[in-house]
């Protein structure tokens, strides 16, 4: 693991076994105004998400040790972390498969810097979002602390990913309203084409699995609504 040397901004943690890789990746992100630590494998990925409390992560899925699978897995357990994961594969399966994880995004090698830090902005400034839209949402059963990005529903508290926890505030500030896939894309992603819809119904499915399948409406060709009972 290599520390920068200097804090400014946010704190990112880039882990990737590829050492011109991961240099150029963290001379970009540096560029940008932020501390950027670097991680090469697995274990000392998780060691680094722990120590070091990042404000996200960008993860390669490819790792010794173990993979950035495991790696997601267990930094999600321990704090929820907005997770911008890197592959080489192009099968969705994978890409699902990551997402199913905890991980937010996903950008498959080659990649270029420019479309990188945009998505690293854009998943901070969702964070950000979120937080400012201020204190507690109620929708039957469900109560949801933004401030404290806790969630519970019929007493019981559940632990999201950001971008699952971020999903669901923008579902339950409009219940029984049918949000189109696009839109989710555009307004909680900050996606600007329609290119990854399939994020969108993986972590519809997180939701349901972990909150009940009941509290997600699906209105099949256009989107999902959050069912109030």
């Amino acid at each position: 693991m290599e520390l920068s040397q200097q804090r400014t901004g946010r704190r990112i943690l880039v882990v990737e076994d590829e050492p011109t890789i991961a240099e150029s990746i963290a001379a970009r992100l540096r560029a940008e105004g932020f501390t950027v630590d670097l991680a090469h494998d697995g274990p000392a990925a998780v060691r680094a998400a722990e120590s070091l409390d990042p404000d996200l992560v960008v993860l390669d899925v490819m790792l010794p040790g173990f993979d950035g699978l495991e790696v997601c897995r267990r930094i999600q357990a321990r704090r929820p972390l907005p997770v911008l994961m890197l592959t080489a594969r192009t099968d969705e399966t994978d890409m699902l498969i990551g997402l199913g994880v905890g991980a937010d995004d996903y950008l498959t090698k080659p990649f270029s810097m420019r479309v990188l830090t945009a998505r690293v902005h854009a998943l901070l400034r969702r964070v950000e979002r979120t937080a400012e839209a201020g204190a507690a949402l109620t929708v039957g059963d469900l109560r949801i602390d933004i401030d404290q990005r806790r969630v519970w529903r019929a007493g019981a508290e559940t632990q999201l990913t950001p971008l699952e926890f971020d999903l669901l505030v923008h579902l339950a500030r409009r219940p029984r309203t049918v949000l189109a896939r696009e839109r989710l894309l555009s307004e909680v992603w900050g996606w600007a084409d329609a290119s990854g819809t399939r994020a969108v119904d993986s972590h519809v499915k997180a939701l349901r699995r972990k909150l009940g399948a009941d509290l997600i409406r699906t209105v099949h060709g256009v989107g999902y609504a959050l069912e109030s009972r």
